[in-house]
């Protein structure tokens, strides 16, 4: 009679849509639009530069963050978009929303496994889809190809879209509130290799 036992794997895999080399940040520049009620009937030009950091890694996976800097647009008065935080496992990308990010992330990172997720902090998924409705909002996450599309909507107008690229992270990023009284799009900037 023969006996197979099996062991759990333990190590972190990296997300294939959201992990750098090493600590060292990485920077994309992004170009999109954004509107709102100041702005006026007509869409504007925005540009930016997410800057996406490892700030911890663990055995069960990673936390990073996505600063938005040198936003740029005509805008009378300039756009802000708060860094994001989030938590990595190998089949989840899961939003960090604390009052203090920076110190969840040593409290987290100390853990010697993951925290239990909230369904509507889930932004990525590595396999299957996922849905999610609490209240008015409704959340879906798709695969298609290369891609993890994160889309959640409100009743009211208001809505989020995070496209995930396999291998490069971060490809668009959207949110609005109500109906276009203000909001953006931006979408990472393709480099070419040619010399």
């Amino acid at each position: 009679m023969m006996v197979t036992t099996l062991i759990p794997v333990l190590g972190y895999a990296a997300n294939p849509f959201l992990n750098t080399p090493d600590d060292t940040p990485v920077s994309a520049k992004f170009r999109g639009t954004e509107w709102s009620d100041d702005i006026g009937e007509q869409d504007i030009p925005l540009t930016a530069r997410v800057v996406t950091t490892r700030m911890a890694k663990m055995p069960w996976g990673a936390i990073f963050k996505l600063e938005f800097s040198d936003l740029k647009s005509r805008a009378e008065k300039q756009r802000e978009i708060r860094p994001d935080y989030f938590i990595v496992t190998d089949n989840r990308i899961v939003l960090l929303n604390e009052e203090d990010n920076d110190a969840a992330v040593k409290k987290i990172s100390a853990r010697d496994k993951p925290p239990d997720f909230e369904p509507n902090d889930i932004y990525g998924i590595t396999s299957g889809s996922f849905e999610h409705k609490q209240g008015d909002w409704k959340t879906t996450i798709t695969l298609k190809g290369d891609f993890c599309i994160y889309e959640a909507s409100h009743s009211s107008g208001h809505f989020k879209k995070i496209v995930w690229k396999k291998g490069v992270g971060l490809v668009e990023y959207a949110s609005g509130y109500g109906a276009r009284a203000d909001g953006y799009r931006l979408k990472r900037e393709v480099t070419s290799q040619k010399q």
